[in-house]
This record gives C-alpha cells, structure tokens and sequence, in this order.
C-alpha cells in the first residue's frame, strides 16, 4: 500500500484523500511519512470543517489552533453536547453571592474558545439590583471578583469579550466602565438624569465603541476604552428610544423611539458616529414602519438584514429589511430595501411579550409562551416546539445551538443542522435547574460553546448562577 502511495505526486494524495472519512484519513496518516503530510494538509482539514459547521473560525496566528485541531476537539464536544449526559457529558455547578434578583448576565470569554489548550476557562458576569458587578469562573462555579455596592440601582450591562471589559448602566444615567479581569472601574460618563440608558457595542477599524440612546431621545457615542465621548446628536425630539443591536456588517444601528406617533425609527451610520469630523449623514429614517414595533433582531450572516415585530391593532407581522448605503459623488444615500412581510397568525398563544431571533439568512425564531417556532422570511411555517410545560423566558441562538429557558425550571438544548443546504433545528434535552421549592424558574440563559450558564430565580429574592460546563 505504502508503494502504490510512493509512486503519486503529493497533490494527487491529497486529492485522494479528500475523499475520505475523518476516520479513514487519521488512520491514512499513519502510514508513511508521505501520506502523513498530505493527511495532515490544512485544505482537508479546513473543507471538512466549513461542510460540518458553517460558521467556524480558526485564527492563522501561530499560538492558535489548526482547522485539524479544531475539528477534532469541536467535533468531541458536540458530540457531548448532543447527548447531555449528566457527569459524563457535563459538570453542573451552582453560583451563589447577589443579594437580589439578577437583572443581567452576559459572558466575558470569547466563543471561540482555544481547543486544545490545557485549560478552557468561561468567565460570566452579572449585575444585580444589589448593587454590585460580579464576575464568575464557570467551570470552578467560583466568584473572581465583586464590584462595590453602587448607590443608584444598576439597569443594564454589557460585555466586550475581545477587550475584556464590562460596562454598566445606572438608574441615574452614569455609565461606568469595568476591568473585566479584576473588577477595577476604569472610567464613569454621565449621560443624562435618564432613568434608562439603552447600550450597544461595536467595532469600527478593530476599535471599540458605544452607542448610548437615553429617555430624552439624545444618542451618544463613546469610545469604549475610557468612555471619552466621540459624537453627540439628538435623534428624537419629544421621545426616548432603544437602540438595536449594530448590523453584522458593523456599519448600522437601528434606533427606535419609544413613541412611534412621533417619528420613525431611524438609522445610525457608524462610520459618521465615530468619525464626527467627516462631513457626512448620521442619522436618517430610511425604514417605512408605521405601527408600533416591539422587538427586531438582526440576522446574523447577511451583511445588514433586521427583521422587525410589529403590532397592529390585534395583528402581528413580521417585516425584513436589507439596509444599504450608495454614495454618490456629493452625497450618501441610505436606503431600506423590503425582503419581505408576513401576518403571524392569530392565536391565543401569541402574546405581546414575544421573543424574535435570527438565524443565517432567512431563518426568524420567535418565542411566545410555551412555544418556540421557526418561520421562513416569508411566513412559511418550519417548526414548532413545545418542549416547555411553562413560559419561555429567553432564547439564546448562536451558529451550533439554541438555548431556551423558561419558568418551569429547565433549559432546552437545541442543535442545528445542515440538510440538503439548509439549516433545520433539532431539539436533544433538557438541563434541569434544581428544586422548585428553592427556585421558581430561569429568567434567561446564555452559551460560549463550551459551557451554558442559566439564571435562576430564588424563591427567597435571591437569584443565582447554574452552569452546565462540557467536559472537554
């Protein structure tokens, strides 16, 4: 066998080996030097990880993993994913230390965790009515530190995993900015007496910024490494807004006003927002929305394409919009091009509380109750679930999985995947969030791909961490 391989070009191994299973290919590798090396090619090992799994990145640095080292280790922990084997698959792990219910949680690390590394850390933070800012390590379910107790009420948080910050927002309108490795506040802006602040983060040339929406409708910029303040412009005048998630193109955030008689919502350049010397649109109103619109979400693989939830009258539907610039030699226009528009039907289980997701392209996840469906860009109807016997509290969605949490004390786990080049989801099992008689459900859950963490509602007012960590 080794003879037949000696008389082949390299290229025509590789061609050869292209062709086979993982299995086959490992133990091909062993048999000679020469199929050693061609087993080894990164093209191989690279085409089998993008036809497995569509969304994978493997950084070329020379710390980092290779696409082999990626697919072995990925592939090892889906398959503990999958099956959700308590002990074997996963360690389970309670946290415990706020005073209150938990208003936020968010992971610090990066999900593209480092296969193959000695040690896989998940770091998620928490803020909670308190006072306080905690950061947690989710496989040794241990607290790494504590922010002091703060006097005004904090109402939201969000993290920068790449930069390893945590940036909170307070019921008076002080924003502060956190070291996420030590708790240190780095930097405070007051951006008004607002007793909200809405937040989203964002990066423009590998810079990190924020975009701040306040009650009195005043949208500021800030760079998120000292919260110096970048531009400033009011986007609505008798009104305050919330501001969307930044398209996945980094270049626009869709800002709603809270009273849509007022104004439509209305679109923010990135570019001009924090590049205020050029002499360029910032704001304009390109999205033809008319009834009131309770939650949108972006979806995820196309350049910037946000579906929006409206209400009309007893009426749901569901509008997606492709945003897109064309510059001119004077002039910048923006405009929203309609995808498409869909009438939800009418039944009792819709109720204004609902949860909306993307997924890829034309994949809408939208959760009310105790079901969650997937629905077409055009209505059409793909799933439903009904794995929950109480209300649905939020939905996490990333490439590999779905996570659902709801009142009834469990986490639902959720895996996509590609038939005939579509994306279909499939339900596994459930992570179970301990005795009612000290918890009365799990208000939301996240996922970093190696670990999930829920948090639970105490039945006594104080909440706390549940996390499931997959044995790598």
């Amino acid at each position: 066998m080794s003879g037949a391989g000696d008389s082949l070009t390299l290229d025509c191994i590789i061609h050869i080996f292209s062709y086979l299973e993982v299995p086959d290919l490992l133990r091909a590798a062993q048999v000679n030097k020469t199929w050693k090396e061609a087993a080894e090619t990164t093209f191989l090992w690279r085409n089998m990880c993008l036809s497995r799994w569509a969304f994978c990145n493997v950084s070329v640095t020379p710390r980092m993993q290779t696409w082999k080292k990626y697919y072995l280790h990925r592939s090892k922990l889906e398959n503990k994913m999958e099956s959700g084997r308590p002990s074997a698959d996963y360690v389970c792990k309670a946290m415990r230390g706020h005073e209150g219910p938990i208003n936020t949680m968010a992971y610090l690390s990066d999900s593209d965790h480092m296969f193959g590394t000695e040690e896989v850390k998940s770091v998620v933070c928490t803020a909670s009515v308190d006072g306080t800012v905690r950061a947690w390590n989710v496989q040794e379910g241990t607290q790494i530190w504590s922010s002091p107790k703060q006097e005004a009420l904090i109402v939201n948080m969000i993290t920068l995993p790449h930069y390893k910050l945590v940036v909170t927002t307070d019921s008076c309108g002080m924003i502060k900015l956190w070291h996420g490795d030590t708790g240190e506040e780095l930097a405070a802006f007051s951006a008004s007496a607002s007793s909200y602040c809405s937040l989203v983060a964002y990066a423009v040339n590998n810079k990190p910024f924020l975009t701040v929406g306040t009650e009195e409708g005043r949208l500021y910029t800030l760079a998120a490494t000292d919260l110096s303040q970048i531009s400033y412009t009011k986007a609505f005048q008798n009104c305050g807004m919330n501001v969307s998630l930044c398209s996945p193109d980094g270049q626009w955030i869709v800002v709603f006003p809270t009273d849509y008689a007022q104004s439509p919502p209305k679109v923010l350049y990135t570019h001009c927002a924090t590049n205020p010397e050029d002499d360029e649109l910032m704001l304009t109103s390109p999205l033809p929305v008319s009834n009131q619109c309770l939650v949108s979400c972006w979806l995820p693989t196309e350049s910037a394409r946000i579906a929006i939830l409206q209400k009309e009258r007893l009426n749901f539907h569901i509008t997606s919009f492709d945003i897109v610039s064309e510059k001119s030699k004077y002039k910048l226009n923006i405009t929203a091009r309609q995808v498409a528009n869909f009438t939800l039907p009418r039944r009792e289980q819709w109720v204004p509380e609902m949860i909306i997701k993307g997924h890829g392209k034309q994949t809408i996840l939208i959760a009310s109750g105790l079901e969650l469906k997937l629905y077409s860009l055009t209505g059409t109807e793909l799933k439903i679930f009904q794995d929950h016997h109480k209300i649905i509290t939020s939905v996490w969605v990333d490439p590999f999985h779905v996570i659902t949490s709801s009142m009834d004390l469990s986490l639902r786990v959720y895996s996509w995947k590609n038939e005939n080049k579509s994306s279909s989801l499939v339900s596994l099992y459930q992570l179970l969030g301990g005795s009612h008689r000290w918890s009365s459900g799990f208000r939301s859950a996240a996922c970093d791909n190696v670990s999930i963490v829920g948090v639970v509602a105490g039945t006594d007012g104080r909440d706390y961490l549940r996390s499931y960590s997959f044995n790598l």
